[in-house]
């Protein structure tokens, strides 16, 4: 045992040694550059929410009604634009590779827009008598959209803006209508302003099941720890007609007031802040998203 003991003490010695030498040159470098590489390629999955406006545009059209005494022209609806607030839940599933992203983004999405038109009714021999109804129409749309969105990181920084471009589908899910009516009646002895119950209709039948459009915006990526928080804005552009052209004159009590819809497009400012959270880490120690 006593000569077992100088053999004991100088393997405990050499094993000291070996632990206290420096790692090889370019060994931490290595360990970064394998880090980086892991990073350039990156999965993020989470939610985004957030305020969308709609402005509808009309190719073609439609009236029930045709005025004998005035141009048609005086009856086209006035489209508003960019005028009520709609909303949309999102599901962003993204994957990184060198400050591009490839993004697939399901959206659940309820979208507004309002039109208004006119109508007058005279008598050729007594100026004074006149009946003017105004027709104020709100639509309420509810879309799945599937849109496919490559980005594109400005700079690498925790801060990151990045500009985004692609295209979308979107599925008709529900819609309603509800116009209200007022008006103004100076034909019955006297001036009278009229107004009635709004009238409140499904709406499904009349928008076609499905448009498609293209997408452009910008945003900004903030790297928190593990995880990332999202700013971003997008123009979405409808490139098809959202009118069902076959029921335009089924509803009857849309045609009761003289409506039917136009041949139209919209387009939609989309503003949406959420959380992603990446899917790949290299240890429990490492932050994943940190240079």
């Amino acid at each position: 045992m006593k000569r077992l003991l100088p053999v004991i003490l100088i393997l405990l010695i050499a094993t000291i040694a070996v632990g206290q030498r420096k790692p090889p040159p370019g060994f931490k470098k290595k360990v970064r550059d394998q880090q980086s590489s892991f990073l350039d390629k990156q999965w993020w999955i989470g939610l985004k929410i957030g305020p969308n406006l709609t402005k509808a545009t009309p190719d073609t059209r439609y009236s029930i009604l045709t005025p004998t005494n005035y141009a048609q022209a005086l009856t086209d609806k006035a489209y508003d634009g960019f005028k009520k607030l709609g909303s949309q839940a999102t599901l962003e599933i993204t994957f990184n590779y060198k400050g591009f992203g490839f993004s697939f983004q399901p959206t659940y999405r309820l979208s507004r827009f309002t039109y208004s038109n006119d109508f007058t009714w005279d008598n050729p021999e007594n100026a004074g008598e006149m009946l003017q109804l105004k027709y104020e129409h709100e639509q309420k749309v509810d879309y799945a959209d599937l849109p496919l969105i490559v980005k594109y990181d400005i700079t690498g920084n925790t801060l990151r803006p990045y500009i985004q471009a692609g295209v979308f589908y979107s599925m008709l899910v529900n819609a309603n209508k509800t116009v209200d009516i007022s008006g103004t009646d100076t034909g019955s002895g006297g001036t009278n302003e009229l107004s009635s119950e709004p009238v409140i209709v499904g709406a499904k039948d009349l928008f076609y099941k499905g448009y498609w459009g293209v997408i452009a915006g910008a945003g900004l990526h903030y790297n928190m720890g593990n995880v990332r928080l999202v700013l971003d804005a997008s123009y979405r552009i409808g490139m098809s007609n959202i009118t069902n052209t076959e029921n335009r004159f089924t509803n009857d009590r849309l045609a009761g007031i003289g409506d039917a819809f136009d041949d139209m497009k919209i387009d939609n400012l989309v503003i949406s802040v959420g959380c992603l959270f990446p899917m790949r880490f290299l240890s429990t120690s490492f932050k994943s998203i940190d240079r």
